[in-house]
C-alpha cells in the first residue's frame, strides 16, 4: 500500500513541475504553431547543434557540470529550476548559478535530480539565448538594488550622520527600516527607500509607506520619517505626495536615476527632516 502524504509536507519542485507541466506542454505547442503561421514567409531551416541530454546520463551530466561549472545556470534555466530550489529541495547551501563551485558529490546530486527535467533535445543557441535573458534581468535587478545604495551614501555624505539599514520591532513584529539613524539604539530618523515602475503598484506601495510610519512612530514617537521615492511618472508626484499625507510622514521626495537627482532629493529630505547639511 503507498504511504499516504504528510499533509504538513511542503511542495518540492518535482511537485510544482507536475501541476503545470501538462499546461505548459499545451502552450508549448500552441506558441510554435501560432509562430510558424506568423512568421511563415520569414522561416528558414539551418543547421544547429543540438545536445540530445536524452541520450546522457546523470553522471556524465555531473561530469559536465564539474568540468564547466559555467553552464549549471543555463541548463537549471531549461529546466526551469532557480538557484532557491537546489537549496530548498537538496540542502545544497550558497550555490552561485552563475558562478558555481561545487563538488563532485554536489555536481552528482544537482545532476541527478534536473535530469528528468531536461527537454529530450535542445539546440546550444537556444540554451544560450535563455541563458542570456535570464543574465540581462539579472544585472538589471542588480543595477535597481544599487540606487537604493546610492540614497544611503548620499544621505551619510550630505548629513555627516552614520545611516544605516536596521530593523525594529513592534508588537513582537519585525521591520525594516532602509535607512536609519543612529544604527543602534533609539532610532531619531528612519528613511523608507522605494523604486515604484508601474502605476499599479502605487497605491499598495504607498500603504506600506503609510504602515512603515505609523509602525515607527508607534515604537519611536519623537522620530522623523522620511521616504525617497523612484517613481517615472512626474506628472503625478504631487498626487503621490497627497496620497502620502500623514501626521507621522515628514518628508517625501522623489529621486530618479542621475547622481544629481539623487543629491538633490537627499538635500530636500534632510532639510525636512530637520538636519543641517
Amino acid at each position: 500500500m503507498a504511504k499516504a502524504k504528510d499533509p504538513q509536507q511542503y511542495g518540492t519542485h518535482a511537485d510544482f513541475h507536475g501541476r503545470v507541466s501538462g499546461a505548459a506542454d499545451a502552450r508549448s505547442q500552441q506558441i510554435a504553431d501560432a509562430l510558424t503561421q506568423a512568421f511563415s514567409k520569414y522561416i528558414k531551416r539551418e543547421e544547429v547543434d543540438v545536445i540530445f541530454f536524452r541520450d546522457l546520463s546523470a553522471l556524465e551530466l555531473a561530469d559536465a557540470i564539474q568540468k564547466y561549472p559555467i553552464i549549471l545556470k543555463p541548463i537549471l534555466a531549461a529546466c526551469n529550476i532557480a538557484g532557491r530550489a537546489i537549496e530548498r529541495d537538496l540542502a545544497i547551501n550558497g550555490v552561485d548559478t552563475y558562478k558555481p563551485r561545487i563538488n563532485k558529490d554536489q555536481a552528482q546530486v544537482i545532476a541527478g535530480y534536473i535530469k528528468p527535467f531536461l527537454p529530450a533535445a535542445l539546440a546550444i543557441p537556444a540554451i544560450a539565448f535563455v541563458d542570456r535573458v535570464a543574465f540581462i534581468d539579472k544585472e538589471i535587478r542588480k543595477g535597481k538594488g544599487q540606487w537604493e545604495k546610492l540614497i544611503l551614501e548620499a544621505i551619510n555624505r550630505l548629513s555627516g550622520k552614520e545611516f544605516k539599514k536596521r530593523k525594529f520591532a513592534n508588537h513582537g513584529e519585525q521591520f525594516e527600516l532602509d535607512v536609519a539613524f543612529p544604527i543602534t539604539g533609539e532610532v531619531s530618523f528612519g528613511v523608507d527607500v522605494k523604486r515604484i515602475e508601474a502605476r499599479r503598484d502605487i497605491h499598495k506601495r504607498s500603504d506600506e509607506i503609510i504602515n512603515k510610519a505609523s509602525k515607527v512612530k508607534e515604537v519611536y514617537p519623537k522620530a522623523k520619517f522620511g521616504a525617497v521615492i523612484y517613481y517615472p511618472f512626474i506628472e503625478e508626484h504631487s498626487n503621490v505626495q497627497d496620497r502620502l499625507r500623514s501626521p507621522n510622514i515628514d518628508s517625501v521626495v522623489f529621486a530618479a536615476e542621475s547622481e544629481a537627482s539623487i543629491e538633490n532629493a537627499v538635500r530636500l529630505l534632510l532639510g525636512k527632516l530637520g538636519i543641517k547639511i
